[in-house]
């Protein structure tokens, strides 16, 4: 009977993770195209459109912090419902992802100030490889979903998600010029207001989105990042799982984060990509690869992430602190921690708030993301694939043995 709930909620989640391949595919589509409009003739336009202002903020801003919110109040109730009867509804399981983004958050930053503790001013950007772009990572796995269990996807989404909203306090604490106390204050009533409606049985869903609105115009003036409204929204929609219907087709929870999906996939992340991914490389000669600031960026992804991410699972499973992913092996969770080191935007977005004043070490920076970036996505997935043409050998051994 466990068996069959297990199956269950696995074919729900690979159903949903079906159009997330596709919009992957769009992702990677249009994060190139922008990466090639930004060093075409057409580069001054491009980043002229995305300043070009629409209300009070730029369409870059809209799409950044408007459109992103809505990506993480879809993975907020993912990881709710997870939370709730899933992959992460037991303490075992719970503490793997977080255990995963303390370790992938400490070693990438020890690395990144051993690159740079000659030079004090670029240790400031510690941060920028602590951050794991969910976006992107989730897109890589989505396209490689057969060649890992669903377990795992969740654990990369838990992770991420958990790491993103790491990097949104450290942002507070280490880069904020100026916190708003009242429009956090605000912005604690409406979630507070919000948990009481869940608690009074209320799910109609307008009321809960119209609070939403309100709640991330809040946290966008407290000069918090206002994605963060999309994940503390999602933790207040009603779930009301029943015994023997934890996929209950008919919550609150569950209508939204199908209404969703489409608009995730298909609309709201290529644009993310599209206006994220262009950076221009004019005037940045080779010397640019060897700077201490491109190097902390890269080697802070790439192998900080892995280590701290797999080393850290490794070390909860080998004590009994956690159990790992159902059905993951640890190849594949070695594949997992590699797509880890896909920083990209969050990373680029510290960079700018670490040296806002300095073009050539954001240069540095970006071209330091865009290389840890694209090493983790390439080797993660070769790991993937490596992990998955082994398994039919690994299970005629056994047969053989057997």
């Amino acid at each position: 009977m466990a068996l069959t709930a297990v199956r269950r909620r696995m074919s729900v989640l690979r159903n949903l993770w079906k159009s997330e391949s596709a919009g992957g595919l769009a992702l990677m589509g249009t994060a190139a195209l922008a990466l090639v409009v930004a060093n075409s003739p057409f580069a001054a336009t491009y980043f002229a459109l995305l300043q070009v202002k629409a209300g009070p903020l730029s369409l870059q801003h809209w799409i950044n912090d408007g459109l992103m919110a809505v990506f993480f109040l879809f993975v907020g109730l993912e990881i709710k419902r997870e939370l709730a009867d899933g992959e992460l509804s037991s303490w075992r399981r719970r503490i793997l992802p977080g255990i995963a983004a303390a370790g992938g958050m400490i070693v990438p930053a020890l690395i990144f100030v051993a690159f740079t503790v000659s030079s004090p001013g670029l240790v400031r950007g510690w941060a920028i490889p602590t951050a794991t772009d969910i976006a992107f990572a989730i897109a890589v796995l989505a396209l490689l979903r057969s060649a890992v269990p669903v377990s795992l996807a969740i654990f990369l989404t838990a992770v991420a998600v958990i790491d993103d909203l790491a990097a949104v306090i450290v942002i507070a604490l280490f880069y904020t010029a100026e916190l708003q106390a009242l429009w956090i204050a605000a912005a604690a009533l409406v979630v507070g207001a919000l948990a009481v409606l869940n608690r009074f049985g209320i799910e109609r869903l307008a009321v809960y989105l119209a609070a939403g609105f309100a709640l991330w115009f809040c946290v966008l003036q407290s000069g918090v990042h206002a994605t963060l409204a999309g994940v503390a929204l999602a933790f207040t929609i009603p779930l009301r799982p029943s015994p023997g219907r934890p996929e209950d087709p008919h919550s609150p929870l569950h209508r939204l984060e199908h209404a969703l999906n489409p608009y995730v996939a298909f609309l709201v992340v290529p644009l993310f990509g599209f206006a994220n991914a262009g950076v221009s490389f004019s005037g940045s000669g080779v010397s640019a690869l060897f700077h201490p600031l491109t190097l902390a960026c890269a080697a802070g992804l790439f192998f900080g992430k892995q280590i701290g991410v797999f080393g850290s699972v490794w070390l909860a499973v080998r004590f009994g602190l956690a159990a790992r992913p159902l059905g993951a092996r640890w190849p594949q969770i070695f594949g997992v921690a590699i797509l880890c080191g896909i920083g990209f935007t969050m990373s680029l977005f510290i960079g700018l708030l670490a040296f806002p004043a300095d073009p050539a070490l954001m240069d540095a920076v970006k071209i330091g993301v865009l290389a840890g970036s694209l090493a983790s996505s390439t080797l993660g997935v070769i790991v993937l694939l490596m992990a998955r043409r082994r398994r039919p050998d690994e299970r005629a051994q056994r047969r053989a043995a057997g």
